[in-house]
């Protein structure tokens, strides 16, 4: 399940270590009388530096996996660990990017990447640290001549990177990101996972994502991680055996993406891609 994912040049990654490890998960809900089973009981690793893909169709447990992680909700069943520690509550070692942006309006550019470092002990107090530590997310995602711009001011798209800034701006072990990017066209969406790949190499973040798109898989994750309907199970694991950066249009791209519906839609590959 978890065999480390190959390089484009056929050479076999180094082992990694466990970094996330989930044991005999489930989660269902209680809706007045009726008991709604969202994840069947379920096993996953998540390896340090990697970036795994929740993909499978809406309402398949994946957005709920994912709270589970951040400890937004206990599991119902089962245990998640973050480098070998129980996860009972939500944790700044555990950050998520959601769908709506959720900056703040009245706050500069900056100073919306700023607040997410004022509670970290080695920025406590140092407003000038929290300065230079955030100009250095936004050099990363290419908004530095932005610092002093109104969150109105800026297009969906350079919302969403100031989103990612602030997220990754207090090192998380983990990044969690609940599907931001549906609403933005595909032009700004390649630049965003263009963005997403540079951080990954130079930071070497392990990134957990959830999406219904099979290309941004296919892009994006080393590793797609695929789900039933609910009560979401894992049916599929298919790890991306290609180099970065990738680009959304590349037909290699699109050949693993169809690999990916396939599994979802239990066709064989060459029926899909005929």
């Amino acid at each position: 399940m978890n065999a480390s994912v190959s390089k484009s040049t056929g050479q076999s990654a180094a082992p990694r270590a466990v970094k996330l490890r989930l044991a005999n998960v489930s989660k269902t809900f209680q809706n007045g009388t009726q008991t709604v089973e969202a994840l069947a009981p379920l096993e996953l690793e998540v390896k340090e530096g990697e970036y795994v893909v929740f993909f499978g169709p809406s309402g398949c447990g994946k957005s709920t996996l994912l709270n589970l992680i951040a400890g937004f909700e206990a599991p119902s069943t089962g245990e998640i660990t973050l480098e070998g520690k129980p996860i009972t509550r939500p944790g700044r070692d555990r950050l998520m990017m959601f769908q709506e942006h959720a900056l703040f309006p009245w706050l500069s550019v900056i100073k919306n990447v700023m607040y997410g470092l004022k509670n970290e002990p080695q920025f406590r107090f140092r407003p000038r640290k929290q300065r230079e530590a955030a100009r250095s997310w936004l050099r990363m995602v290419h908004l530095e001549e932005f610092e002093t711009a109104l969150i109105h001011e800026l297009s969906g798209g350079m919302k969403q990177r100031v989103a990612l800034a602030r997220a990754l701006a207090p090192d998380p072990k983990v990044l969690l990101i609940d599907e931001p990017f549906p609403a933005l066209d595909a032009l700004v969406r390649g630049k965003l996972y263009g963005d997403l790949q540079d951080i990954l190499t130079r930071t070497g973040k392990t990134i957990i994502s959830v999406t219904h798109d099979s290309r941004e898989a296919a892009c994006l994750g080393d590793r797609v991680v695929v789900f039933t309907p609910r009560p979401g199970r894992i049916k599929k694991e298919i790890h991306v055996g290609l180099a970065r950066p990738r680009d959304i249009n590349d037909p290699k791209v699109a050949e693993h993406a169809g690999r990916i519906m396939a599994e979802l839609e239990g066709q064989p590959d060459e029926k899909r891609a005929g």
